[in-house]
C-alpha cells in the first residue's frame, strides 16, 4: 500500500479519509480540487490539470484524493491500492451541509452556500458516474487492492483496525530496535 486512490461521490468524506490514512501511513496526500482549482473560484486547464496530475504520479508514495472521472484510468493504472467511499445519496448530501461556511485544507475557498448544481452533480452521481468507476474497478483490479465501503461505519472500522496493526508493527520496530542497540553493547 504505496499508491492509494480514495474515490467515491462529494460528502462522502473521501478527504476526512485520506486525511487520517495519511497520518496513519506517513504517506503523503494530494487533493485533486487542490490540483484543478484555484483560489479565485476558477480552474486551471486540462493540460496543466494532467501535467499536475503527473508530476504527483511519479512519486513513490501518494494518496490521492478526488474523483475526476477523467484522469481516473490513468491513477489506476498507477496505483496499487483504491478505496471506494460508496455511500448512500443522502449520506453524501449530509456531508456536503455540514462542510458549508467551514475553511477546509483540501478546497481553496470557503463554500457559502450548496450550490443546486452540485447538489444535483452529488444526486446523479450513482448512475452517471458510480457505473463508469465500477467499471475501470473491474478492469485494473488484477493486481490491486481494492476496498468498498458502503457506511461511514465501516470506514471507521478499517481505521481503527489498520491503526491498530500499523502501532503494533511501529511497537515490534521499537522493540527490534531497542534490542539491537542491546545486542550491539554487549
Amino acid at each position: 500500500m504505496q499508491k492509494i486512490l480514495v474515490i467515491g461521490s462529494p460528502g462522502s468524506g473521501k478527504s476526512t479519509f485520506s486525511r487520517a490514512l495519511s497520518a496513519l501511513t506517513g504517506i503523503s496526500l494530494c487533493y485533486l480540487d487542490l490540483l484543478w482549482h484555484l483560489p479565485d473560484r476558477t480552474t486551471v486547464s486540462e493540460e496543466e490539470f494532467d501535467r499536475r496530475l503527473s508530476d504527483v504520479l511519479k512519486g513513490e508514495r501518494w494518496i490521492i484524493d478526488g474523483n475526476y472521472l477523467r484522469t481516473l484510468e490513468v491513477r489506476l493504472q498507477s496505483c496499487d491500492t483504491v478505496f471506494l467511499l460508496d455511500y448512500p445519496v443522502e449520506i453524501c448530501l449530509a456531508g456536503v451541509r455540514q462542510r458549508i461556511g467551514r475553511k477546509r485544507e483540501d478546497m481553496p475557498w470557503v463554500e457559502q452556500s450548496f450550490d443546486p448544481e452540485f447538489r444535483q452533480w452529488i444526486l446523479d452521481f450513482p448512475h452517471a458516474q458510480l457505473p463508469g468507476i465500477r467499471t475501470l474497478l473491474q478492469q485494473y483490479a488484477p493486481g490491486r487492492q481494492i476496498t468498498v465501503f458502503r457506511s461511514r461505519a465501516e470506514c471507521t472500522e478499517w481505521l481503527e483496525r489498520f491503526g491498530d496493526r500499523e502501532n503494533c508493527r511501529n511497537r515490534k520496530i521499537q522493540e527490534d530496535n531497542i534490542w539491537m542497540k542491546n545486542a550491539m553493547r554487549c
